[in-house]
Formats: C-alpha cells, structure tokens, sequence
C-alpha cells in the first residue's frame, strides 16, 4: 500500500480529532491590582508578588515574580475596588502560560462573594 504525505491508515488513527472547547461559569473582566501570593513549597512558606490581569466570580488572572504549578493551592491577597481591605482567599493554579497564571477561588465566605459580584459589577459598567 503506498501513502501520499500526511496520509495515515485507520492502524494509524486516521478519525479526526476534536478540540476540547472551555465555557467559564462567569465572565471576565480586565483589572489591574497588586496581589501577593502565600504557598508552600520545599518544606517552607514562601510569598511572591505580582498583578492582576482579569478577574471573574470564581478566579483571578495574574502575572507573578514566582514559579507555581497547576493544582497548586495557594492563598491570595487582593486589593480590590470597592473593599476597604484585602481579599484573602484559598485559590488553586489552574493553569500557566509563562509569568501568567490563572487561579480558581476554593473558599469564599457569604461576604466576599458578594464582593466579588459588587466589584464584577463596576468593572462590567467600565466596560
């Protein structure tokens, strides 16, 4: 049997493959604060430093001056709008692409909840 180029046989997985698509449960919005990042890592409490880029509901992005890896469970530190002191919550990495990391929000009380949407809400007005 002879193949033209990029030609594969069925033994070879010729069915086409389908890309996973990502809905986020909320919207995101472009936001630019300073966050501080708590972790654990060989044996030790370490803290790094970055900024925010968007934040939704249920996470933040960020550029860090630190090095974490997906699945990684850290607590934040955010200055948000609208809050007269930082947000402190439970996040894990969900994903990385260089300096950028995206972060889920793990715990959050009935009150920074709500703060969260008060503050989704002004940055979508901005919009």
């Amino acid at each position: 049997m002879s193949l033209q180029p990029n030609q594969k046989t069925a033994e070879q997985g010729s069915a086409p493959v389908k890309k996973r698509t990502y809905t986020r449960r909320y919207t995101r919005f472009a936001i630019d604060t300073r966050l501080q990042v708590k972790m654990f890592q060989g044996g030790e409490f370490s803290t790094c430093w970055g900024r925010s880029t968007e934040l939704g509901e249920d996470g933040i992005g960020a550029t860090l001056t630190g090095d974490l890896e997906p699945g990684e469970i850290v607590t934040l530190e955010v200055t948000l709008p609208l809050s007269s002191y930082p947000l402190t919550v439970r996040a894990i990495v969900r994903y990385r692409q260089g300096l950028h990391y995206g972060f889920e929000f793990l715990t959050l009380t009935d009150t920074q909840r709500e703060t969260m949407r008060r503050v989704c809400e002004m940055l979508a007005a901005q919009a």
